[in-house]
This record gives C-alpha cells, sequence and structure tokens, in this order.
C-alpha cells in the first residue's frame, strides 16, 4: 500500500502560494515541514509548488503520493532522545520545466502566489549568458526564474502588489542578493522593459538566508522495516535531525507573513546573518566537505562512522581546530562551544548519514566552505593548513571515480566529470602526471576565482598529497599527515 491522500485521512488541499525549486531531501525535510507545521498549527494555508530541476520522472513520483511523505525526525534534545515520524501535507503536486513550461508559466498566474524558496546547491545561483527568454526552458535556475518573473510582470501590467518574497536556502554568501543581481543581468541581456526591473526592485524581496539541519535523506538500510511499522510504502522518507536553524537577513515585515517563530520553531529575522553564515559555513559545511573524499576512499561510509573512527575522527578534530577555528573572529568560548556542538551532532546514534549523499557538487562545496579556510590560515598564518590540503587531494582521487575496483557514482557538473575522465583517463601513474593533473585542478579560475597555483608551495603540497594517497594508499598517506 503506497502513501497518498486516499490513506491519509487527514490530507487537506491547501492554495498554491510558493514556488518551490527541487525537491531534494533537504528542502522536504527543512522549508517543507516547516510550512506544515505552520499550516497545521497556525492555519498558513499554504501549499507548496515543486518546479522539478531535472528532465526525468523523479519529480512526477510525488504526484503519485498526492505530494505526501513521511519525515522521520530523530536525535537528542536537552538529553531526551527524540525519535518521532510525520506525514507531511505541505506540498501540493509537482511539475517538470521540461516537460510541463506551460503549467509552469501558468502558476506565475496565480494572485495567490506568494513565495519563491530554492535550494539548487552552490551551482544553482549561476549566470548563464546562453540562457534566452523564449528557451522553454532556460537552463540556469536564474534563468527559469527570471521568465517565471517577467510572465507574472506581464499577466498582472506591472501591478506592485504582485511581487514575491524570494528565500534561496542554497549556502553561498548573499545568496539572495546575487540572485537578484543575475535575474536583473538576464532582464537587461533579453532587452526587457525598464519597467520590468523597476518591478523587480520595488515589488519583489531577495533575502539572504541562512539554513542549518543535517538531512542524511532515504534511509536506505532500514527503509523496508520503517516502512512496514509505518504500514505503508513511502519513496519519499526522509531522515533528520532535531536541530535546525533558518537565519533570514533583511526587512522584519516578513515575520509577519512567514510568522514559523510564533510556533517556536528556530526561524530568526536578522539585521546581518554574515556571524552565522560564516561560522556555520566554515565548520559544519567545511568538516562535511572534507570527511567526503577522505572517509570515502578510507572505506567509510557514514558521517556518524568518519567521527567515531580513531584516524579519520582525529584528522577532522585536528583540522577543525587547529586549522578552520584559528581562521575565525568570534569569541574563542563560542567557537569552541559551536565545534563541540557539531562533532555532537554528528555523532548522532540515529541517523545514518551517508557521505556519498553529501557528495553532490563536491567541487563548487569546496571553493565555498573549504578555500576560503585554507587562504584565511595562509594570510594569518604565513604557511598552508596541510589538512585542509590533504582533503583537496583527495578529493582529486575521489573524482577517479573508482573505490577498491569498484566504482564511485560521482554527480557533478557534467564539465568537472569529463574533465576528471580525461584527465584520470590519461594517467600513467608518474610523479610529473599527477603534478600536472594538480595544476589543471588548481587552474580552474572560474570555479576558485582565482588561479591557486599562484599560492607559495600550494600545487607542491597538494601534489604530494596525492601522489602518497595513490602510491602508499589512503591509510598510510593521512597517518603521515596526522
Amino acid at each position: 500500500m503506497q502513501l497518498n491522500k486516499s490513506i491519509y485521512k487527514d490530507y487537506l488541499e491547501y492554495p498554491e502560494r510558493i514556488l518551490q525549486f527541487g525537491e531534494g531531501n533537504f528542502l522536504r525535510a527543512f522549508v517543507d515541514w516547516i510550512v506544515d507545521k505552520m499550516n497545521k498549527e497556525l492555519d498558513f494555508n499554504t501549499g507548496v509548488l515543486v518546479v522539478g530541476p531535472l528532465n526525468n520522472d523523479k519529480v512526477y513520483e510525488l504526484n503519485d503520493q498526492s505530494g505526501l511523505y513521511t519525515l522521520l525526525i530523530k536525535g537528542i534534545e536537552n538529553r531526551k532522545l527524540i525519535n518521532e515520524s510525520t506525514i507531511i501535507n505541505s506540498i501540493t503536486r509537482a511539475i517538470n520545466t521540461y516537460r510541463d513550461y506551460d503549467e509552469y508559466l501558468k502558476a506565475a498566474e496565480s494572485p495567490e502566489m506568494r513565495f519563491i524558496i530554492s535550494n539548487t546547491t552552490e551551482a544553482g545561483i549561476v549566470y548563464d549568458n546562453k540562457d534566452k527568454l523564449e528557451d522553454r526552458p532556460q537552463n540556469s535556475f536564474p534563468g527559469k526564474l527570471t521568465a517565471f518573473l517577467y510572465h507574472r510582470y506581464k499577466s498582472f501590467n506591472g501591478d506592485l502588489s504582485k511581487g514575491l518574497i524570494i528565500l534561496p536556502c542554497e549556502l553561498i554568501d548573499k545568496n539572495g542578493e546575487k540572485l537578484k543581481d543575475i535575474i536583473i543581468k538576464l532582464s537587461q541581456q533579453w532587452k526587457l522593459e525598464s519597467g520590468f526591473i523597476d518591478w523587480i526592485n520595488n515589488a519583489n524581496v531577495f533575502y539572504n538566508t541562512l539554513v542549518d539541519r543535517i538531512v542524511p535523506g532515504y534511509p536506505t538500510e532500514t527503509a523496508d522495516e520503517i516502512e512496514k511499522e509505518l504500514g505503508y510504502r513511502d519513496k519519499f522518507l526522509v531522515e533528520g535531525e532535531y536541530f535546525h536553524l533558518w537565519v533570514i537577513e533583511g526587512p522584519k515585515e516578513l515575520a509577519k507573513e512567514f510568522p514559523a517563530h510564533k510556533i517556536g520553531l528556530n526561524v530568526l529575522f536578522v539585521d546581518d546573518l554574515t556571524l552565522y553564515r560564516t561560522r556555520k559555513v566554515r565548520i559544519l559545511n567545511g568538516l562535511h566537505t572534507i570527511m567526503v573524499p577522505v572517509s570515502y576512499l578510507y572505506n567509510i561510509d557514514t558521517v556518524k562512522d568518519s567521527i567515531n573512527d580513531e584516524v579519520i575522527g582525529g584528522y577532522i578534530r585536528s583540522a577543525l581546530y587547529d586549522e578552520i577555528v584559528p581562521t575565525l573572529d568570534l569569541p574563542q568560548d563560542e567557537l569552541n562551544e559551536f565545534a563541540a556542538a557539531v562533532i555532537d551532532r554528528f555523532r548522532n546514534p540515529y541517523i545514518k548519514h551517508f557521505l556519498i549523499s553529501i557528495s553532490l557538487n563536491s567541487m563548487s562545496k569546496f571553493e565555498t566552505r573549504v578555500l576560503p579556510s585554507i587562504l584565511e590560515y595562509n594570510k594569518r598564518k604565513g604557511e598552508l593548513p596541510r589538512k585542509l590540503l590533504f582533503s583537496l587531494a583527495a578529493l582529486i582521487r575521489f573524482y577517479k571515480g573508482e573505490r577498491n575496483g569498484e566504482k564511485i557514482n560521482l554527480s557533478d557538473s557534467p564539465d568537472y566529470l569529463q574533465m576528471f575522465s580525461k584527465l584520470w583517463e590519461n594517467c600513467d601513474g608518474t610523479d610529473e602526471y599527477y603534478k600536472y593533473m594538480v595544476e589543471i585542478v588548481l587552474g580552474l579560475e572560474e570555479l576558485w576565482k582565482m588561479d591557486l597555483n599562484k599560492i607559495d608551495g600550494l600545487k607542491v603540497l597538494v601534489s604530494r598529497y596525492l601522489i602518497n594517497i595513490e602510491k602508499k594508499g589512503i591509510e598510510e598517506a593521512i597517518r603521515e599527515i596526522l
């Protein structure tokens, strides 16, 4: 028996007031959960129309379940075990712009539409000069959103009251501002009328945001057991930790329209989220990013097992306290407290967070989450952070796409995957070739926003670590680092 509205007696239909780009685990375990709680406890009366980002059938499977799915929240709060399951009833339906473009634009005509929420990863908020207004759809997320907003502008003749609240959840600095800048740039490229740009500026609000909840996703190993206990099949079953935080920077009027704080949810409206963002991105997300290639190549598959392993756990703590924390300007006690809390969250015994699920778009994640710590450490100490650079070498090896003879399911930009495929395919096993490979990766200026080869000693260290990983094996290589 599959979960859908026919077996969920409390199913309700809501007006579509949120357009959400992405149907992934995080949005469903975080944003859609928050909306569901507000619907149930505050009469928020809001449905979420999900827009699938890829040209495949996955998103339509949500419709087979009437937009319903089960969220399993597991963790510890005030020394008490939290282990609860909730059916989330906030998604109305799901569409795909590649196949339902007319439906997508039709949603822009709805007077009830009020919010745009997205999580397209760090690789999503990018300017693509190949996008055109007449494309069906545009390639990039900002391109699709610009077309949507322009259709809304035209449909309501520039009515200022029909502007939208845009809440991007991508983990990049000033995500709202950057998304708005790209939309205006595309509008100018497409030669749209100045009235539309005025409408973007005056009728719509782009908030910078920061989100925080560890979401392991679908519990592959225990799904059958869980579904037997629940009494139904659920393809979108998702696990998340108890902790959650959404920091929203900008005009406080949003709190009136999105009053999640009224029911005790950890949603903050602040004047400046820089402090929250830097701490979270560098420590929590940075550790996740350096952990993935090192632990995975070490034959560990989950975050919990990584932090509990004597060698890998020691590597992670050393990178954290020796090379990341010293690059931050917050009070030392506060940094140590947050760092310790993150380690405890990684140890959560009730969640199995697979490293491979974190590995999506690891290249852009490394640029936003780890590179700032590398550069700041070098600036302050006059030397390079060896453990962080070791993870970069491990990342290059990870993109070989093989662990102990088994294929690694890499998921990243086709350009990066193709580049690594060619590099590793032509590898002759010599030290000189590994150095050449490192030079190519460090020279990706469109990714790093600079040529990392120009940083004194960086190429030498990363090359040495890559050669050690390949010739001595990850275990011996990492022990030398420690």
